[in-house]
C-alpha cells in the first residue's frame, strides 16, 4: 500500500494505491464521512490488481471549495475522477463506489460510459431509485431526515462538538461499529479536525439535488429524476442488509436501469460492511470480476 500526493488543478490530493503494474485497474471512491484509506482493508484482499483510491473533494487532502456549493456540483466531483482515471494510464476502468462515492460512480456510468467498464456499487443508490423512495414519504423519508439536518445553517458546529460526538453518531446509528476501535477513531477524528474538513464534508449534502418528503405526505418527481439514466456496463450491487439508512426500497427498480445487474447481499453486514468484512467484500468482486 504506497499513498502519494496527486495534483489535480493545482490542488494536493491524497492518493492510495497498491497492486502490480500492468494489472487490470480499479478505483475506488469513499463517501461520508470517510476517505480514500477507508478502502485500504478491501485494496489489500486484491493484489492482483492495480487499485487506487483519492480523498474525494471536501475530504482528507483534497480541494475544499466550501461553502461554495458550485464547487461541489456533479461535473467537478467527476472531473476529479477524470485526473485520477488519468493518472492510472489506463483509457478504461473498473468502478468501485460506496455511500456517496456511489453517487459519483453512477454519474460516471451515465456521462462516461467509454471510460467505466465495469461498476460495482456497495450500499449506495441510483439517483433516480433513491428519489423514487424520497419521493414517496415512506420508510426511506424517515431514514433519511438526517439529510435535511445536514443541510441546517450551522450543523458543522454540532458535529465539531464534545469530540465529534454527533459525528461518531452519524457512523453508529443502530448500526455496527465494531470495527471503529480506539486508534481508528483517533484517526478519523484528526482528518475531521483539518481546517474546513467538517463544511466540505456537509456540502455534498447541500449541494445535492434531492428531496426528502415528509413521511406519509408523497410529492411528484423532480424533473431530473425522470430521466431514464441507464447503467450500460457490468453493474454488481453489494449489499449490507442490516444498513439503515439506506433500505431495500431505495434500490426498487434498479433492474430497470441496467443493462447487465448483480446483486449479492450480506445478511449480516450493514451500511459499512467494507469495514465488517473486507475480504469477504472483496472475493465477491474478484468472483464477480473474472465473469464480465
Amino acid at each position: 500500500m504506497h499513498e502519494t500526493t496527486l495534483n489535480i488543478d493545482g490542488h494536493p490530493t491524497r492518493l492510495i494505491h497498491s497492486g502490480p503494474e500492468g494489472a487490470p485497474v480499479l478505483v475506488f471512491l469513499h463517501g461520508f464521512p470517510e476517505h480514500a484509506l477507508a478502502w485500504r482493508q478491501v485494496m489489500r484482499a486484491l493484489p492482483e490488481y492495480r487499485c487506487f483510491a483519492f480523498d474525494q473533494r471536501g475530504f482528507g487532502v483534497s480541494r475544499n471549495p466550501a461553502p461554495d456549493l458550485d464547487g461541489f456540483a456533479m461535473k467537478h466531483l467527476l472531473t476529479d475522477l477524470l485526473a485520477v482515471i488519468e493518472h492510472t494510464g489506463q483509457d478504461r476502468i473498473k468502478l468501485v463506489g460506496h455511500d456517496w462515492g456511489a453517487a459519483v460512480a453512477y454519474a460516471a456510468a451515465f456521462a462516461l460510459p467509454d471510460r467505466i467498464e465495469a461498476l460495482i456499487v456497495m450500499n449506495g443508490v441510483h439517483p433516480v431509485c433513491f428519489q423514487r423512495a424520497l419521493s414517496a414519504g415512506g420508510p426511506q423519508s424517515t431514514a433519511s431526515a438526517y439529510i435535511d439536518w445536514l443541510r441546517e445553517p450551522g450543523v458543522e458546529d454540532v458535529l465539531r462538538a464534545d469530540d465529534f460526538a454527533r459525528l461518531s453518531g452519524l457512523f453508529a446509528a443502530n448500526m455496527d461499529m465494531g470495527w471503529m476501535d480506539g486508534p481508528t477513531r483517533d484517526f478519523y477524528v484528526r482528518e475531521w479536525s483539518r481546517p474546513n474538513a467538517v463544511e466540505g464534508m456537509v456540502s455534498w449534502y447541500r449541494a445535492s439535488p434531492v428531496e426528502v418528503a415528509p413521511l406519509g405526505q408523497p410529492r411528484p418527481l423532480p424533473d431530473w429524476a425522470q430521466a431514464d439514466l441507464r447503467v450500460t456496463m457490468p453493474h454488481l450491487l453489494i449489499w449490507g442488509a442490516g444498513d439503515t439508512a439506506l433500505l431495500p426500497e431505495a434500490t426498487h427498480g434498479l433492474d430497470e436501469l441496467c443493462d447487465d445487474l448483480t446483486r449479492v447481499s450480506f445478511q449480516d453486514c450493514d451500511h459499512w460492511l467494507h469495514h465488517q468484512r473486507p475480504a469477504d467484500v472483496a472475493q465477491t468482486m474478484r468472483d464477480w470480476l473474472r465473469k464480465v
